[in-house]
């Protein structure tokens, strides 16, 4: 071993006990290039969780907070997103991927890459976190190493991942493993990143690796999740099983349960759909999806926790993550403003201070940055990081190695005055169709400008590192190859009259339900040609069951009629963005071939473009 920094004696140990050449070389090559101060290996053991935790506090990346258990931490204030336009798959010469897929020449790079690290952690302590993608000893399970100068990224990635020198050991001395190379870089007096300009990600699909430096937000410098979600598209495309930026959850009906995936852009209403009061949750975020030894679809949470937008979050509409985020327990929040250590973000239900500190400093009602833009007391995009094992809805097969059954996958979007709150397809390669075709407003969760409306294939196309064909290819026989495939739909939460919300936020209990009442073959629906619809009479039960209030038939009639022209105008859309995709499999094209003709028959039939839900039965 040659180490060339301060290494203890556990930390030789723990390398030595996994026994693993490729581990040390890596963390070898990485000591002599970034030349950190010191090198820290982290286990398993509580000993090391103490030890990470009161290294972010005595760095100050962490303050501690009123509530036992509370830290706060804060990015740069112009570090509060991904940086898609700095993050690119690295291509060697000779490969090609999807156009809206942003590469660099491998070698390029690399080389810009390695002269970044170059020197980047002088003075600072590296630290290397073992973990596993996936409940440990099972068939998801995917060994994953972050090398990182920055406690809070190793504490929140404690609280994120299950722990992994077990895994590691398993491995036998193989190289078959994921690892991330992470350095905050350079600081400010406040201990926020220095050098913006100098943010970059390198996704390295050859060496299963990723090199990110010059960042703090979570999304960008902890390894295991969007970077790694990335590294696992790879390797699911290749192996015949599915990664999906989805989450994971259990619909009760009595002492029934049905497991559902579900696919969300950002802001779309993801986490707020796994978690729905009533519900139980396997993980909100990332999954795996395999076919398990009985020809059915199972699905494993790829995590352990919850790094969730906290705007928004209050009392009354998420009183689960609301008690969760507001009482004793293991807590990182991010960004938020806080006052005598007391945190306040957006949308809380409680008053806010005109003064205190936030992710721009000192911060009053009123303060603009140094573009003019109004600061808020909280970023839009603030995030907290917590295990989901500490909500009372965890569900109790969340950790099982054999994942769960999925009865139903759902894809939801974002928009205004097109699709209807929920539909189910008409198939499983049209459900393919429908979530390769998501569209949704842009919103705050990564850098640039907002209410632009982005095509998304399944709410994955920001880390998208394999071609469109082959993805959506992979999805059409991933289903095929199912002895039974789950049901697919397709939802809406934002759909507008006037300007305002057309339903209530709570209102998507109603389409869920209803949902699991389909997999279950309970409700009989309205075909209509982008799908199954519900009846009136169904949601009218549902709404006076689940809420005691009435679903009038006028809100009914205007939420789920089908608007022609705006239809059209989307497949229109979808396209022109599919004709300049090679490869694309013919049974997309001929799905949304038909969805057109049956759009025009309709339009033709009626004799109008917006046509009620009844005129369909």
């Amino acid at each position: 071993m040659n180490i060339k920094a301060e290494i203890d004696e556990k930390s030789v140990a723990k390398l030595e006990e996994i026994n693993n050449p490729h581990v040390v070389k890596i963390i070898e090559k990485y000591v002599e290039l970034c030349q950190p101060a010191k090198v820290t290996v982290l286990g398993d053991s509580e000993e090391d969780l103490q030890y990470i935790r009161a290294l972010a506090l005595k760095n100050k990346e962490e303050k501690k907070l009123n509530t036992e258990g509370h830290t706060i931490h804060y990015d740069n204030y112009y570090d509060q997103a991904r940086d898609k336009k700095h993050t690119w798959v690295l291509l060697p010469k000779g490969k090609k991927l999807s156009e809206h897929i942003s590469t660099v020449d491998y070698d390029e790079g690399v080389n810009e890459a390695m002269g970044l690290l170059n020197g980047i952690m002088k003075g600072k302590e590296m630290l290397v976190c073992f973990h596993c993608l996936g409940p440990s000893n099972s068939k998801f399970s995917i060994p994953a190493m972050q090398i990182t100068d920055s406690a809070t990224v190793a504490h929140q990635q404690q609280i994120l991942y299950r722990k992994g020198n077990a895994a590691f050991k398993e491995l036998n001395g193989s190289k078959d493993f994921f690892h991330v190379i992470h350095s905050a870089g350079e600081l400010n007096d406040d201990g926020t990143t220095k050098n913006i300009d100098k943010r970059r990600v390198f996704i390295d699909l050859e060496e299963e690796r990723v090199i990110s430096m010059n960042n703090q937000y979570g999304g960008s410098s902890v390894g295991l999740k969007k970077l790694s979600l990335r590294l696992s598209i790879s390797r699911a495309n290749k192996e015949d099983w599915l990664c999906e930026h989805m989450f994971v959850m259990g619909v009760h009906k009595g002492d029934r349960i049905t497991y559902f995936t579900g696919a969300f852009p950002s802001w779309c209403g993801k986490t707020s759909t796994a978690m729905i009061s009533g519900q139980s949750i396997v993980g909100d975020d990332i999954a795996f999806l395999r076919k398990d030894d009985e020809g059915y679809c199972v699905a494993a949470n790829v995590e352990q926790g919850i790094f969730g937008v906290i705007a928004d979050i209050n009392e009354k509409d998420d009183s689960v993550i609301y008690k969760a985020i507001t009482s004793p327990r293991e807590v990182v929040i991010n960004n938020v403003l806080t006052v005598d250590n007391e945190p306040y973000w957006i949308g809380m239900g409680k008053e806010i201070p005109k003064k205190g500190f936030n992710h721009s400093g000192e911060w009053f009602e009123g303060k603009k940055d140094d573009e003019g833009k109004l600061i808020t007391p909280s970023h839009k995009n603030a995030r907290f990081a917590l295990k989901i094992n500490d909500l009372d809805n965890a569900d109790e097969n969340a950790d099982n190695p054999k994942g769960v059954e999925v009865g139903g996958i759902i894809y939801g979007g974002r928009d205004s005055d097109t699709t209807v709150p929920v539909a189910q397809s008409l198939s499983w390669a049209h459900g393919v169709f429908v979530g390769a075709s998501i569209e949704s407003e842009s919103t705050v969760a990564a850098i640039g400008a907002e209410g632009v409306l982005d095509h998304s294939p399944m709410a994955n196309m920001d880390f998208l590192v394999v071609p469109l064909g082959v993805y959506i290819k992979n999805h059409m026989k991933f289903g095929d190859d199912l002895d039974k495939a789950p049901t697919i739909f397709a939802t809406n939460y934002f759909f507008k009259k006037d300007g305002e919300f057309v339903n209530a936020k709570t209102d998507k209990k109603a389409w869920l339900l209803w949902m699991e009442g389909r997999v279950n073959e309970e409700y009989e629906a309205i075909e209509t040609p982008i799908g199954h619809i519900p009846k009136y009479e169904d949601l009218k039960d549902l709404f006076k069951e689940l809420f005691d209030k009435e679903f009038s038939k006028e809100d009914y009639e205007y939420s789920f009629s089908i608007r022609i022209h705006n239809l059209l105008k989307k497949l229109d859309r979808i396209e022109s963005i599919y004709k300049s995709e090679p490869d694309i499999p013919e049974v997309f094209h001929k799905h949304l071939e038909q969805q057109r003709q049956r759009l025009n028959d309709a339009k033709e039939k009626y004799g109008k473009d917006v046509i009620l839900p009844g005129d369909f039965e």
